[in-house]
Formats: C-alpha cells, sequence, structure tokens
C-alpha cells in the first residue's frame, strides 16, 4: 500500500516539474523578444520619449488628441527635444513614442507572465521546497530590472540626451541573468543531465566568462555609439589597431570611456569568444558524446557564427536598425546555446 501510494506523488512531482520548465521557457522567449525590442528602442532613439514612470497608469497611451499634446509638452522640456530633436512634428514624435510605450508594455506584461503563473503553481503546492528560492530569487531580479531601465532613462533626461552607457550596461546585464537564470532552470527541469559529461568545467565557464565581457563591452559599444565609427572590418580604418585608443588619462579610464578603445575591445573579445567556441567545437568533434551533447556543441558553433556574422555585418553596414535589433536578439540565444552545451557538457 506504501508503495502504490508514494508513486503517484513522484509521478505528480515530475510532472509539476516539466510544467513550471516549460513556463520558464515561455517566460525565456517573452524576455528575447523584449531585449530584442529594447534594441530597436535604443537604434531608433525612442527611449527618451517617455519622461516619466508610471508603472500602473503609464500602461494606458495618450487616447485623444489633448492627451498627445500634454504628452509632447511634457518631451518638449527634455534635453533631447531641444538638443537634438528641435521642431520635431507631433507625428514624429508619436513615431517614437509607440516603440517605448511598447517596451514597457511587453516589460510589464513579462512581469505578469512570470509572477502569475508563479501565484498559481504556489498556490496548488506545486513548487517543490527546491525551486521556491530560485524562483523568488528570478521574481526579485525582475523588480530590480524594472526600477533599472527607469534608473537608466532618467540619466538622459537632465543634461545630455543621451542615456549613461554604464546603466544601460547594467540594464542589459540584468536582463540576461534573468534570461540565463530561467533557462538554466528550466533546462534543469526538461532535460536531466547526462551521467557521462566530460569534465570540462574549466573551459565552458572561461567561454561564459569572455561572453559576458563581450556583451558588456558591446553595451558599452551602443551607449557610446561607438559602432558608427571605424566601420571597417577586419581593420579599423587603414589600421589594425586605431589611432586614439589610449587618447584618454589614465590610461584605464580608455576601457570605460573613449569609444575607439570600447569598439576594439569589443573586437578583441568577440574573436576570444568564437574561437574558445570553435576550439571546443574542434576538440570534440570526433570524441564519443552522447547525441544530445553533440547537438548542444552543434548549436553553439553555429550560432557563434552566426553572431559574429551578424555583429561584423551590423558595423560594416552602419548599425542598421533591423541589423542591430538581430544582433542583440543573436546575444541571447547565443548565451542560451552556451547554456545549454555547458548542462550538457557537466555530469549530473
Amino acid at each position: 500500500m506504501s508503495a502504490v501510494s508514494i508513486a503517484p506523488e513522484g509521478l505528480r512531482s515530475a510532472h509539476d516539474d516539466r510544467a513550471i520548465g516549460r513556463w520558464l521557457l515561455f517566460c525565456c522567449g517573452v524576455l528575447l523578444a523584449l531585449v530584442m525590442l529594447g534594441g530597436a528602442t535604443r537604434l531608433t532613439e525612442s527611449g527618451l520619449s517617455i519622461v516619466d514612470w508610471k508603472p500602473v497608469s503609464g500602461v494606458l497611451p495618450p487616447l485623444n488628441e489633448a492627451a498627445w499634446q500634454a504628452e509632447f509638452a511634457r518631451y518638449k522640456d527634455s534635453p533631447q527635444y531641444t538638443k537634438v530633436n528641435r521642431g520635431m512634428s507631433l507625428g514624429d514624435f508619436k513615431t517614437i513614442f509607440w516603440y517605448e510605450w511598447a517596451h514597457r508594455l511587453l516589460a510589464r506584461l513579462l512581469g505578469l507572465v512570470f509572477a502569475l503563473p508563479l501565484l498559481w503553481f504556489w498556490l496548488r503546492g506545486q513548487v517543490s521546497p527546491r525551486l521556491r528560492w530560485p524562483l523568488i530569487g528570478i521574481l526579485c531580479l525582475g523588480a530590480a530590472q524594472g526600477y533599472m531601465g527607469w534608473y537608466m532613462v532618467k540619466s538622459g533626461l537632465v543634461d545630455m540626451p543621451r542615456v549613461s552607457h554604464f546603466r544601460l550596461a547594467a540594464h542589459l546585464s540584468l536582463a540576461l541573468l534573468i534570461f540565463a537564470s530561467m533557462f538554466a532552470l528550466a533546462l534543469k527541469l526538461l532535460w536531466p543531465r547526462s551521467r557521462k559529461a566530460r569534465p570540462l568545467t574549466g573551459a565552458v565557464h572561461a567561454l561564459l566568462g569572455f561572453l559576458a565581457l563581450t556583451i558588456v563591452f558591446g553595451a558599452f559599444v551602443a551607449g557610446m555609439r561607438a559602432g558608427l565609427m571605424f566601420n571597417t572590418w577586419p581593420m579599423m580604418g587603414a589600421h589594425w589597431i586605431a589611432p586614439g585608443v589610449l587618447a584618454f588619462d589614465p590610461w584605464w579610464r580608455n576601457f570605460l570611456e573613449n569609444p575607439v578603445m570600447v569598439q576594439f575591445v569589443h573586437r578583441c573579445l568577440a574573436l576570444t569568444t568564437l574561437a574558445l567556441c570553435l576550439g571546443l567545437w574542434w576538440r570534440l568533434r570526433r570524441a564519443e558524446l552522447e547525441s544530445s551533447q553533440r547537438l548542444a556543441l552543434n548549436v553553439l558553433a553555429a550560432m557563434v557564427l552566426v553572431q559574429v556574422s551578424l555583429g561584423i555585418s551590423t558595423l560594416v553596414l552602419h548599425v542598421p536598425v533591423w541589423l542591430g535589433t538581430l544582433h542583440q536578439g543573436g546575444a541571447v540565444l547565443l548565451l542560451g546555446a552556451a547554456l545549454m552545451f555547458r548542462h550538457r557538457s557537466l555530469a549530473a
């Protein structure tokens, strides 16, 4: 009798874990769309079009002509209007407004897509004790991300009509930390690790570290508009190392504030990440791997080639909005591929 009573509970727990895993993957998909929409918002310089933060009432856009005129009047007091867009028509303002409004709306929807099912699973007793703190942690990161988004926007509403590239990097990094947390947990619930995995801990963690640095410097490139400089590949204009990489004093400021150095470092980190991914693929191409491990390895190699190609194309074509948006989304997918490879490569 005891065996009969225990089995259904075990089966129910496994079923609950799979349901939570599928829900987390769906949240990852919404977050991917949010990151890409954020990239388009930045590239169209729409992120400063809404000059206040109203988490509840801000869900509704202006609904009549008077409301549009009031919203436009608030924008006219911002540095972006006075220093960049003076004389902009109401129609042009609506274009940039809708980008930012859609970005904020999707962020709110992601919060609901995460919080409401979590509450449902929790009240039904489907969240096992080992998942409670990780899920609460992700929820807290999401709340922090909402504030970080506004903290970033505020930096462009004071004097300079441009957000701080440090805050932009923090905003993107936090989004990817949330993605990584949800995706890694979903993999754990849906795709149990192999007990025959290879000992690749050092190589995989080095790859993830270089990928994280590459993304951070990519955010610096975006925030400083460094992608509009030296739109050639593989050389930077007529030089392998462009003049001016060490123009600032002391030297370390160049890595944080010099757009020439920031673009150069981003290039170097991207190539290093590419070399690490392809090096792992070459090392393991003839190894005795399970089919799932080989799939993860091939996806990683293919995705890094796609992402580097997107980055080079974005650069040489002078950062078109659609290509820059794909490049930002590619960073999320490459992170997912690296996490999937890590999950399949390390033993349970």
